[in-house]
């Protein structure tokens, strides 16, 4: 047998062993999430997410080139990314009225054929200022992904698998954004408008996936059946809009809502979007997680767009071996994204009805302590353990708030109160990469030392958030009470 013939079977037997490695995994995720339909849903709302992480991550990840190739310093940087989190904050807001009204398949679709236009467009700037219109334009289309994806997990699922679910789906934001640090970061090192154009190819795909999706039937009274079996006997209404785990748990024990916020499901629907966003804000834990989430996601922006540049100088090392630091914390992230929704889950199924609130609580504090001497030390090795760790805190943070809010908002206001949370949450995510680029230039005077205590400094608000949850179990279980009554489980309808 010549030696062309034994290299051609060598990779049909290696084609035919990864064609068959990946069939299993396809297999045990489907049983894992309970259906291929399922599956199918959940994957698809992951990737939405996973686009968005990609791009932000790849400007954090094409800093040095993107530097170098259109004349820029750390705050023009900083600035790229606040522009686009700024206007999408902004057009969050009509997306969310839209959420609750309109056909979000089509709407989400739709949108992601623009987001791929945008990132092509992206590559093609000839200057700072071409790449900032781009990414004004970027911002506003992405905006869509916030509300549509969280009013979609409110009826695709039921609230006793919420947190699991959000987990999943949250790991496709987390995926995307290692994506853009490890592969689209490696890529820019070569051209950054080679990254841009690597990031804009899927997005068409996936907005056709997304458009041929079942549109669900609104007050999560459509959720897709799991091959586990029927959802509990106790999480399903007789009538009316379904009522989530926490919402029965504050019924049980006498929980009184307050009065002063109890709406009907029509009542809700017909608001418009300012009285939408006044209601809101008056649900006090609504205000906490807010605030929470947004101080969470203010310091995970500034990571995500100066984390490889930190790593390179303060440990030691290449680019290239700072995005596979990055994609090793990435990975610790991931974990405690998938872990948080199920423990809360869990929790919350033996009867702790704050369990969504206590769970990111705990996470915050963690994570505060954690990342202090992983930003203090100079050996990669050392601060290694200390990241993943830290990482996996930050990242467990997020499926029990996206759940709880669920737990303590009527159905027929999902998509505006979303919209209100990522406008809130979008706008610290903007100032992050901005206030990062010029504490670090200007008030630490830039270099290794001063992106070191910029991120020292900027670990405040993660303190602040497990403070403010904690804070928020005051109220909790009251709104949690409130939610149902408006749902027409008990008061007024």
């Amino acid at each position: 047998m010549s030696g062309e013939s034994r290299g051609r079977r060598f990779a049909e037997a290696a084609l035919a062993a990864g064609s068959a490695v990946a069939d299993k995994g396809k297999e045990r995720l489907t049983v894992a999430l309970g259906g291929a339909e399922r599956t199918r849903v959940i994957v698809v709302l992951a990737a939405v997410l996973g686009l968005s992480g990609a791009d932000a991550a790849t400007v954090g990840a094409s800093a040095t080139e993107l530097r170098a190739g259109l004349h820029i310093t750390n705050t023009d940087i900083g600035l790229l990314v606040a522009v686009s989190s700024l206007v999408g904050a902004v057009a969050t807001l009509p997306f969310g009225v839209l959420a609750d009204r309109v056909r979000r398949t089509r709407v989400l679709g739709a949108t992601i054929v623009l987001w791929g236009a945008a990132m092509i467009w992206s590559a093609t700037a000839s200057n700072f200022g071409d790449l900032l219109t781009t990414r004004l334009f970027l911002g506003a289309v992405t905006a869509s992904a916030g509300p549509l994806v969280a009013s979609l997990v409110g009826d695709w699922f039921g609230s006793w698998e919420r947190g699991r679910i959000w987990g999943a789906i949250l790991a496709g934001e987390y995926l995307g954004a290692g994506i853009g640090f490890a592969i689209t970061g490696n890529i820019a090192a070569a051209s950054w408008r080679a990254a841009f154009v690597v990031l804009a190819l899927p997005a068409f795909a996936l907005a056709v996936t997304v458009w041929r999706l079942r549109e669900p039937e609104r007050g999560g009274k459509g959720v897709l059946a799991s091959d586990h079996g029927p959802p509990p006997p106790e999480a399903l209404a007789e009538e009316g809009e379904q009522e989530t785990d926490a919402q029965r748990l504050a019924r049980e024990r006498g929980v009184e809502p307050d009065p002063k916020l109890v709406i009907s499901p029509s009542a809700a629907a017909r608001m418009g979007l300012v009285r939408a966003t006044r209601y809101v804000l008056r649900v006090r834990t609504n205000l906490v997680l807010i605030l929470a989430s947004a101080c969470g996601y203010y310091f995970l922006a500034g990571v995500q767009t100066f984390g490889v540049e930190f790593s390179r100088d303060q440990y030691g090392v290449d680019t290239a071996l700072a995005n596979l630091l990055l994609l090793a914390i990435g990975g610790g992230a991931l974990a405690g994204v998938l872990a948080s929704g199920t423990i809360s889950d869990l929790l919350l199924r033996r009867g702790r009805l704050n369990a969504r609130i206590v769970t990111p609580a705990v996470a915050a504090a963690a994570t505060f302590v954690l990342f202090v001497p992983a930003i203090f030390t100079r050996s990669a090795a050392t601060a290694l353990p200390y990241l993943i760790a830290a990482a996996f805190f930050l990242g467990a943070q997020n499926p029990p708030l996206d759940a709880a809010r669920l737990d303590i908002m009527p159905p027929r206001l999902w998509g505006r109160a979303e919209a209100v949370r990522t406008l809130l949450r979008s706008l610290a995510q903007a100032l992050a990469p901005l206030l990062f680029g010029a504490v670090s230039d200007h008030v630490f005077g830039g270099g290794r030392s001063g992106l070191q205590w910029t991120f020292a400094v900027m670990l405040v608000p993660l303190g602040a958030s497990s403070y403010l949850l904690f804070q928020g179990l005051r109220h909790y279980s009251r709104d949690v009470a409130t939610a149902a009554a408006s749902a027409g489980y008990a008061g007024p309808a």
